[in-house]
């Protein structure tokens, strides 16, 4: 079993004890049932498939459409940008 040190600035400490104290759960365990959650979380994310973001882009306006399809990676990596600020 690893120990491991953390560093949790005031807001995060304070939810940590609204947790243990709502919950009656150990720090340990509402950790570990934090990182299990977030791990879950994760998953759903990365089983996302490039072409399932895709498929929610809106590519329907005329801006999306013109120029070549040499530029059209560049296009979509634009669309992406603007859409969802990635």
């Amino acid at each position: 079993m690893g120990m491991r040190t953390v560093r949790l600035d005031d807001d995060a400490e304070a939810t940590l004890a609204a947790l243990q104290k709502q919950t009656g759960l150990s720090i340990s365990n509402v950790l570990k049932r934090g990182l299990d959650a977030f791990a879950k979380e994760a998953r759903g994310k990365a089983a996302e498939k490039p072409y399932e973001i895709f498929c929610r882009l809106e590519l329907t306006s005329d801006e999306h459409v013109a120029g070549s399809a040499a530029e059209a990676k560049a296009r979509v990596a634009d669309v992406i940008k603007n859409k969802y600020g990635r």
